[in-house]
């Protein structure tokens, strides 16, 4: 069956900046920093390439923001002071070069940490031990630690630190965009998800007050980089420890939390499930990409979730999404977007590649 492709190659403006197309890197860990978090000549490689190779914007990994408790694993890149921010400059001028959108991904991994090298130990929203075992691939070994609760103080810290980091991002390595990592288990879901958030004060018990900590972020993130950065959120129901973690209301959830963004302002909303386009709760219901579109109408969508084929994307923008993010896919094809106007071949991903530690290999440095 011949698909039409126009959809994926139309551009898009969000807040301002045009993507050529609808096709973007998703953010995938590759712990490939130096031990202090400074980004590496092969980062700059790595990332220039998916910008070469037809991406209107490129989203980098989750980069860490405090000199706390944020970091999630040893090697990863942070932005928490003028150093490791000037380390970033290379690389973003690498993907501007080619045209496309610079995003900054920043995460803080709270109580999902296994290598922090200004830490011993971690924290959550409750003293609640994190299901699963830690990433191998990522150095982790055993279980998660027992996090602490965080206090008051500290919510507040690292609330500040993603704010300092985006303005760093922005006005230092020169990012064109900010990504608030919401999703996948890390600190801000952690909050939102019911089983790991037991508070009784305002940052716990109904969904609205779980979701705070999300909106206060994005809304110390937007006052400190203006409103001409474009800035979103990434929002998940699965964990990297726990991959098929469903919210307890179902669509009512939906509705709290993409409205919510929605209201703050979020210039985008990157939703990410497992296989994006099956229903996100009852069967034969709307997927979350759907409902993302349904309760934020004016914000752009980008979804993420095993659309690496052009039937999948064509149909995910069908469902309500602005743009499609590739993660494993564009590792083995750097240049998927050229290949897929072309009508090209497609080399299938190698899981190889992310083994037996998922840091950057020499390999990959080629189209």
């Amino acid at each position: 069956m011949d698909i039409d492709t126009t959809a994926l190659f139309a551009p898009i403006v969000i807040n301002g900046f045009t993507l050529k197309n609808r096709l973007s890197v998703a953010p995938m860990t590759r712990i490939s920093a130096t031990q202090d978090g400074q980004a590496t000549e092969t980062m700059i490689r790595y990332y220039e390439r998916f910008a070469r190779g037809g991406f209107a914007a490129v989203s980098t990994e989750g980069i860490y923001t405090d000199q706390a408790f944020s970091q999630g694993y040893a090697h990863q890149p942070g932005m928490t002071d003028e150093a490791q921010a000037k380390a970033w400059k290379p690389v973003v001028r690498g993907i501007k070069t080619h045209g496309a959108l610079a995003i900054a991904q920043l995460m803080h991994a709270g109580a999902l940490s296994q290598g922090n090298r200004f830490r011993d130990t971690t924290v959550g929203p409750s003293a609640v031990q994190p299901k699963g075992e830690q990433m191998t691939f990522y150095r982790g070994k055993d279980r998660y630690a027992l996090p602490a609760a965080i206090t008051e103080e500290q919510i507040a810290d690292a609330i500040a630190g993603f704010a300092e980091s985006a303005r760093r991002a922005v006005e230092v390595a020169g990012f064109d965009a900010i990504e608030i990592h919401g999703a996948n288990g890390y600190l801000l879901d952690q909050f939102l998800t019911d089983y790991a958030n037991t508070r009784v004060d305002q940052w716990g018990g109904a969904t609205e007050s779980r979701l705070r900590l999300i909106l206060e972020t994005f809304k110390a993130v937007r006052a400190t980089v203006g409103a001409s950065v474009p800035v979103g959120v990434r929002i998940s129901q699965g964990k990297v420890n726990d991959y098929h973690h469903k919210w307890a209301d179902a669509e009512r959830d939906a509705e709290i939390v993409f409205g919510s963004l929605a209201e703050v302002g979020a210039d985008f909303i990157h939703v990410t499930e497992r296989e994006a386009w099956k229903p996100a709760f009852a069967p034969a219901g709307p997927s979350l990409l759907h409902l993302a579109r349904r309760y934020a109408p004016k914000a752009a969508i980008l979804a993420n979730g095993s659309l690496h084929t052009i039937e999948r994307a064509v149909a995910a923008l069908n469902d309500g999404a602005d743009v499609v993010t590739i993660g494993r896919v564009a590792l083995a094809n750097p240049g998927l977007p050229r290949r897929w106007s072309d009508r090209g071949v497609v080399r299938d991903f190698d899981p190889t590649i992310l083994g037996p530690i998922a840091n950057i290999k020499e390999t990959e440095l080629v189209m």
